[in-house]
């Protein structure tokens, strides 16, 4: 392994609508901590609310589905050594809360405590900083491109975790962005052949038949007449992911009774959810945070075993750092329907 730089590129968040390429330090690797230097990094609907719509900390960088190589390690590190391929895996929770002891810790009383955060910085950058026990390793056989998939599906399996998916049960995805179509993959990976996606983007909507679902425009869902009526084939879980308020909405509406919405996608604007259809059809309304305990070693051996459409999840083509701000708004604007990979080692247009 050659020496290291002193400094790398990254994209730093500056204010709503303004990313900026420029150079830092190459982080100080401490006791606990390994280097990587990033392969890909994802980009996922956060970092658009992050920088488009300016969730985002000016000076931050943003990223954090990444992959890398092991180019470091800290002096108290013994799980991992130069040259391994690795995945960005969950924060460290504190291990000791009744929702950690309960094997939910994407609840984790300790989840925003200084100090439990897995980096520093995110991964659109040439190297990231990461804490050794929030790492896992690529099994074999799986890219490093295709592996940067685990986080987010991750998200979807937790997803699909907290409705209960299950095969022979009529699914409806609101949607069909990244996290959206790897809902997709992962309920029919379930064994769900019923599954249909609102979507009103056409690129969106052709991934989506591509994944084996069936598309329809949002204004076909149409409400039922009064909150305690069904719709003519109501479904058993409606999996929002688009985090606008009038899906979550209407999704609410396609349920039959007993069935359950999960809001995966997060948004700004808050729904109307009608209180009475809650009501009379005893409909079960969740969030989906983050991951299952097992969540990344699920999505790992899921993007492993053989048919499994990674080809199909992410962007044909990987893009730069300088391109990432173009790739935000392609994929805000629907023009960009799968997941798109950033390599930030690789040049593009200065």
């Amino acid at each position: 392994m050659s020496a290291l730089p002193d400094a790398m590129r990254v994209a730093v968040y500056q204010r709503p609508g303004e990313l900026t390429v420029e150079e830092r330090p190459v982080p100080t690797v401490g006791a606990r901590d390994v280097l990587l230097a990033v392969s890909h990094c994802g980009i996922c609907g956060s970092d658009i609310h992050f920088v488009l719509e300016g969730w985002g900390r000016p000076g931050a960088v943003e990223g954090h589905e990444f992959t890398g190589q092991v180019v470091a390690v800290g002096s108290a590190v013994t799980r991992w050594a130069v040259g391994d391929e690795v995945v960005g895996g969950p924060s460290p929770r504190c291990g000791t809360c009744e929702y950690c002891r309960a094997g939910r810790p994407s609840l984790c009383t300790g989840r925003n405590t200084p100090g439990m955060s897995a980096h520093r910085d995110g991964a659109f950058a040439e190297y990231t900083l990461v804490h050794e026990d929030a790492l896992l390793r690529i099994p074999d056989g799986l890219s490093l491109r295709a592996g940067a998939l685990a986080e987010p599906l991750a998200v979807a399996l937790h997803g699909l975790t907290r409705g209960g998916v299950q095969a022979g049960q009529r699914i409806l995805v609101t949607g069909a962005g990244p996290i959206g179509s790897l809902c997709v993959a992962a309920a029919r990976a379930r064994g769900v052949t019923d599954v249909v996606v609102s979507e009103p983007h056409p690129r969106r909507r052709a991934l989506a038949e591509r994944l084996g679902a069936s598309v329809v425009e949002p204004d076909a869902l149409v409400a039922p007449p009064s909150p305690g009526d069904v719709t003519e084939h109501p479904f058993d879980v409606a999996l929002e992911c688009s985090g606008h308020a009038v899906a979550m909405e209407a999704a609410l509406g396609q349920l039959k009774r007993g069935g359950t919405l999960v809001l995966v996608g997060a948004g700004i604007k808050a729904p109307r959810l009608d209180a009475n259809r809650i009501l009379l059809n005893e409909l079960l309304v969740t969030g989906a945070f983050v991951y299952d305990a097992d969540g990344f070693d699920r999505a790992l051996e899921l993007l492993t075993r053989p048919g499994f459409p990674t080809d199909v999840l992410i962007e044909h083509d990987d893009v730069s750092l300088d391109g990432l701000y173009d790739a935000l708004v392609g994929l805000h604007d629907g023009a960009l329907a799968a997941k798109v990979m950033i390599v930030p080692g690789r040049e593009g247009d200065r």
